[in-house]
């Protein structure tokens, strides 16, 4: 993958047990970003889903999601990408329409509870 700058934050905290993770990019390994929302949401939950196994934990235990978007059209397919990918009790979640400040279509940022 390609290695990013050291930015000024944690990938993920634990407090007490509750686990934050900043937000995630659909990345390929590579480093690239796929084009289409579907392939780019399908790689977040895949990295949140990595970043939530190393910490003993998986989707299941995600509680809350903030989504964001750059293109409220993509939101029906990224609604069927991310559907998919949890099971009752669904998580609480927002979702909004916004720029990010590189060109990626999502980012999701989750806290789960251990």
């Amino acid at each position: 993958m390609t290695q990013l700058p050291k930015l000024p934050f944690s990938k993920v905290r634990r407090i007490g047990s509750t686990v934050y993770l900043s937000g995630e990019l659909g990345f390929e390994a590579d480093g690239s970003l796929p084009a289409g929302i579907a392939a780019q949401t399908r790689n977040c939950l895949n990295r949140i889903k990595a970043t939530l196994e190393a910490e003993g934990l998986g989707l299941a235990n995600v509680v809350s999601c903030t989504c964001y978007l750059t293109d409220a059209a993509d939101f029906a397919e990224f609604n069927a990408v991310y559907g998919g990918a949890f099971s009752d009790p669904l998580p609480v979640r927002t979702t909004v329409r916004t720029d990010l400040m590189i060109d990626a279509k999502v980012e999701i940022t989750v806290i789960a509870e251990a």
